[in-house]
């Protein structure tokens, strides 16, 4: 018997296995019941109208991060972290006006929808051979052999980093996202970090070196050649450091994107079917899998001043958790929200964020998305196990571990 049908109060509880396994009922029972509370020392936004007006409301800072980095570390005993500091407070994804505004003036002119379009063939290239691998085994984990290579390897082709940097790149990258949440870092974890970002900016420092000596058309060379009107350009610093979070903030959540969507096609081969016949198209499949299984499920912000949220006072220095997963199942905005229809129509989810920190990299993760949906609508997909594990590395992030499956061509 569920919480809510037991007329318990249900408790928000991103920890507990239920939660890791199937977050969605949690979602209704606290939209229905507690749809803004605090608890856990922070308000809790579930519905859809709530969700969308703190990302709105820039009363509401994206800072919070960088601040709790600081503040674990100093629990920790940790004070050699002024590079993972900087890391953060010059970060797009945790910058507030006007450093907010300037970095993404600078950044949004080579991150053009042109420029990601271009790397479409490189995605593709990537795709068709690791399902060429997969045919010829008859096999394929989704997630481990498709989904977490590919965002990691466009990138390095946009960036055009040399081979034995390649190699480091996902490892690293790993590394770093904890700093996404420094209430789960020990000891271990930070002085692990430290080193990988001091390793990973020396290594994006050599290249951009390379390039300001002979610049190509690589990501790396646009950036160093971007200048406003005014003659503003980014520091190196700051140009490794979009280098890094590009990578940090667009490779976990691309690669449950592509997992967690195909699952769905798995556990909905009707939907399946309305791909492969051309009833559905790639583009609507991509949105209603970023809606349908957000892999971003929870983001933070910080209030700066009181505001009122859902009938609620929310303080200036109150921590706030926004459910983008639960905002993305609200039934005021989508029918029949826990239904998979690839031919729902419109958008509306809230995946990518929105506002002003709305998702740089969404045009580049749907862009992934839609040219591994493209290869693997082409196969016929059988799930090796009943059993589907959920990575536990991360609480913000839900994707699968694993996914394998049997592979053959379509019927």
């Amino acid at each position: 018997m569920t919480a809510q049908a037991s007329g318990a109060r249900t408790r928000f509880n991103p920890f507990s296995a239920e939660f890791r396994r199937d977050p969605y009922p949690m979602y209704r029972a606290l939209r229905e019941q507690r749809p803004v509370h605090k608890t856990l020392g922070m308000w809790v936004l579930t519905r859809h109208e709530d969700v969308r007006a703190v990302l709105t409301d820039r009363s509401f800072s994206a800072g919070l991060i960088p601040q709790l980095v600081a503040e674990q570390a100093q629990r920790l005993g940790q004070t050699d972290v002024d590079r993972i500091a900087r890391l953060g407070r010059k970060s797009l994804v945790f910058t507030d006006n006007p450093d907010h505004a300037r970095l993404r003036g600078l950044v949004n002119r080579v991150f053009t929808a042109a420029a990601v379009e271009e790397l479409r063939p490189v995605a593709r290239e990537f795709t068709a051979r690791r399902l060429g691998l997969a045919m010829s085994r008859g096999e394929l984990d989704v997630v481990t052999d498709l989904a977490a290579p590919l965002p990691v390897s466009v990138l390095c082709e946009w960036m055009a980093l040399p081979a034995d940097l390649r190699e480091q790149v996902g490892p690293w990258t790993h590394d770093i996202r904890f700093l996404l949440e420094p209430g789960l870092m020990q000891e271990a974890d930070f002085i692990r970090v430290r080193e990988v970002v001091e390793e990973f900016a020396a290594a994006l420092g050599e290249v951009l070196e390379q390039r300001r000596r002979g610049p190509g058309d690589d990501l790396i060379s646009r950036l160093l050649a971007t200048r406003t009107a005014g003659g503003d350009a980014l520091s190196d610093e700051e140009l490794i450091f979009v280098g890094i979070m590009s990578f940090v903030a667009g490779n976990e959540t691309t690669k449950s994107l592509i997992g967690n969507g195909t699952l769905a096609f798995i556990r909905h081969p009707d939907q399946a079917r309305l791909l492969r016949e051309g009833t559905a198209t790639v583009k609507t499949a991509v949105t209603e899998a970023l809606r349908y299984d957000s892999p971003l499920q929870l983001t933070k912000r910080l209030a700066t001043k009181d505001v009122e949220v859902g009938g609620e006072i929310i303080r200036a220095g109150d921590q706030v958790m926004v459910c983008l997963g639960a905002a993305n199942r609200d039934p005021e905005v989508f029918e029949r929200p826990d239904e998979f229809d690839l031919v729902r129509g419109g958008s509306g989810h809230l995946a990518f964020g929105h506002g002003l920190h709305g998702c740089l990299g969404g045009q580049l993760a749907e862009l992934l998305a839609e040219e591994a949906f493209t290869g693997l609508r082409e196969l016929e997909l059988t799930p090796l196990s009943d059993e589907f594990v959920w990575q536990e590395h991360s609480f913000i992030v839900r994707g699968l571990a694993h996914l394998p499956v049997s592979v053959q061509g379509a019927r």
